[in-house]
């Protein structure tokens, strides 16, 4: 693979740093440009082209490449002039598929929730079975950082990657689809093609569905010959997931779909039962999903990874059982709350502290649809810690679940699971 024209990375972050070394160890003098839209890009040796300038050095091909980070919407419309110019539009994902994806099995797995889990889950198993097996994509490296250093590669992937994938998998995967990313894509219906785009393409690979996905019939439709659909799960090894599941970490129903969803692909990928009982034994929960601490008596779950509502139906299920205060809401992506507020008295929530700006949809639909459960309106996770303080006896487990990004308080959803976990050991500890 060589680049004949110099390259532009639009984009920051680690794909974004992957991308660079990958070029700079294939043509050290190839001149790189690279735009971010705030920020700095943290890139050595490139010249940058503020995103004013940007339409301008396109018009005048200044360079023949866009790879642009996951991040960055292919729908912005400088790629729609670009592509018109005659430059095409990459990234770090294809580039790996150029350059190293024949010659080892590909794995790729995608879905609204659950693919970090079973992503994880595969290569623990076929690891653990023997197999020389790399995890990468938006957990483990980055697809340029893993190259070509293992027979077998676990690409967890999401819509913005998927979206324009170029390369077959020889097992492409979908956990579930809710709706999500729609300001990214422009409009769910966009957002379930271009997820979908993973699985909705003529090709000899096989494909896996957990247990969702079976029962949505987009994706369904997505699946152009049955036949490629991996077999189920026979009785025995259902019998031993099953009971490996329960003595693991893995928590809630969601999670033993997820385990037996990676066993059939591992199987697929020359995985061995005792291997795959093994890699469940193996798994630790990934932070910021149901991660629990305790402080003064008191269940502190730490999901904030959680940026739908259906992940957070998920998490409540994990702790049924318990009288839950739950911290819900965050930046608008145009989610539907009502599902769930109706489901909350089941789920055993007592409390709920909601927080700008799509808390305030869920708290209007809980006071009308679950009148007895105590809504807090809250402007800030502080002061929603605060007030739960002064309530602590009115449940057993704080769960943050927010069923909503972090971006109009946070800078991502580590920063916002920390600073939940900070609290709950300064106010409740």
């Amino acid at each position: 693979m060589r680049f004949e024209e110099p390259v532009l990375l639009y984009g920051a972050g680690r794909e974004a740093q992957s991308t660079r070394a990958f070029l700079k160890a294939r043509q050290p003098d190839l001149k790189v440009f690279v735009t971010v839209d705030s920020g700095d890009a943290g890139l050595d040796d490139v010249e940058v082209i503020a995103p004013d300038d940007l339409k301008a050095a396109v018009l005048a091909h200044r360079f023949g490449l866009i790879i642009k980070s996951p991040g960055v919407s292919r729908y912005k419309p400088i790629f729609d002039i670009a592509r018109d110019t005659g430059i095409p539009v990459s990234s770090n994902l294809n580039l790996w598929g150029a350059a190293y994806g024949s010659g080892r099995t590909i794995i790729a797995i995608t879905g609204t929730k659950g693919k970090s889990t079973t992503a994880t889950l595969v290569h623990l198993m076929l690891t653990h079975s023997g197999v020389d097996a790399g995890l990468a994509g938006n957990v483990g490296l980055a697809p340029l950082e893993i190259a070509d250093r293992h027979a077998v590669v676990v690409l967890e992937l999401s819509s913005y990657q998927t979206a324009d994938m170029s390369f077959l998998p020889d097992i492409a995967a979908v956990t579930n689809l809710y709706p999500e990313h729609v300001d990214w894509h422009g409009n769910v219906q966009r957002y379930y093609k271009d997820k979908l785009h993973l699985i909705d393409r003529e090709g000899d690979f096989r494909i896996a569905l957990g247990t969702a996905a079976q029962g949505n019939s987009l994706v369904q439709a997505a699946v152009r010959d049955p036949s490629q659909l991996l077999p189920e799960l026979d009785d025995h090894a259902l019998a031993a997931i099953d009971a490996a599941v329960g003595k693991s970490r893995l928590k809630g129903g969601h999670n033993l779909d997820n385990a037996q969803l990676a066993a059939r692909i591992a199987l697929a990928a020359g995985g061995t039962l005792d291997g795959i009982v093994t890699g469940i034994a193996a798994f630790m929960p990934l932070p910021h999903r149901l991660e629990e601490h305790q402080f003064g008596g008191t269940i502190f779950v730490n999901d904030s990874i959680s940026t739908t509502p259906e992940a957070t139906k998920a998490a409540l299920a994990a702790y049924r059982g318990y009288r839950i205060a739950l911290i819900a809401g965050g930046h608008e992506r145009q989610q539907d709350y009502t599902e769930l507020a109706s489901l909350l008295p089941g789920y055993g929530v007592t409390t709920l502290a909601c927080l700008p700006v799509t808390g305030a949809r869920l708290a209007q639909a809980v006071r009308t649809d679950a009148p007895h459960i105590k809504v807090l309106a809250e402007p800030d996770l502080e002061t929603a810690m605060n007030t739960l303080s002064a309530h602590r006896r009115d449940f057993d487990a704080v769960i943050l679940s927010p069923g909503a990004p972090s971006y109009n308080q946070f800078k991502n959803f580590e920063e916002r699971g920390a600073r939940f976990v900070g609290l709950a050991q300064a106010i409740f500890g």
